[in-house]
């Protein structure tokens, strides 16, 4: 069965099967979940396997919520189903829109739900390979230049919260 999500079509929130969301560029909601480790956030290398941005290096985790499902929910569910993390209390920090091609004719317009936790550096993970091909901390200030220096290498949406609502999620200016 296809994975439904919420998006807004003609003006109200409708399930919509989440590979036509892309393929339309429908506005719909999503999560992002940043864990930190003081100044240093944990970052993801996605899995060959995705059918969009598929190697690129992205946030702790992102997704979108399943129809009915609370964005809390969601975020809490895809840091176990991703990286296998548990026990965080996620805090929201802001919400943004953005639109983003990220190729193969798929848009991404998202109203999205982000989350900040503390963790420690050793916190234990257990990644899903259809999900993630690796893990990293870096810190804040130097992810933000990498995305800078090598943006093909990051996610749209990654460079998108670093450059442009960066203060916002953080309490800091990029």
């Amino acid at each position: 069965m296809s994975e439904m999500i919420p998006a807004w079509v003609d003006g109200l929130l409708t399930p919509v099967e989440k590979l036509e969301v892309h393929q339309r560029g429908l506005r719909h909601q999503a999560i992002s979940v940043f864990v930190m480790a003081g100044d240093k956030v944990l970052i993801q290398q996605r899995a060959l396997s995705k059918y969009h941005t598929p190697g690129l290096w992205a946030n702790t985790c992102c997704t979108h919520p399943h129809w009915g499902e609370s964005a809390r929910d969601c975020a809490t569910r895809r840091l176990r189903e991703e990286l296998g993390i548990t026990g965080l209390d996620l805090r929201l920090a802001e919400q943004v829109e953005y639109r983003a091609d990220v190729g193969g004719g798929l848009i991404e317009h998202e109203v999205v739900d982000i989350f900040l936790a503390e963790a420690a550096e050793d916190l234990r993970q257990d990644l899903n390979p259809d999900e993630v091909a690796a893990t990293e901390w870096v810190a804040l200030d130097d992810l933000a230049e990498r995305t800078r220096a090598e943006p093909e290498k990051y996610t749209p949406w990654l460079k998108i919260y670093l450059a442009e609502h960066h203060q916002a999620i953080f309490g800091a200016p990029a």
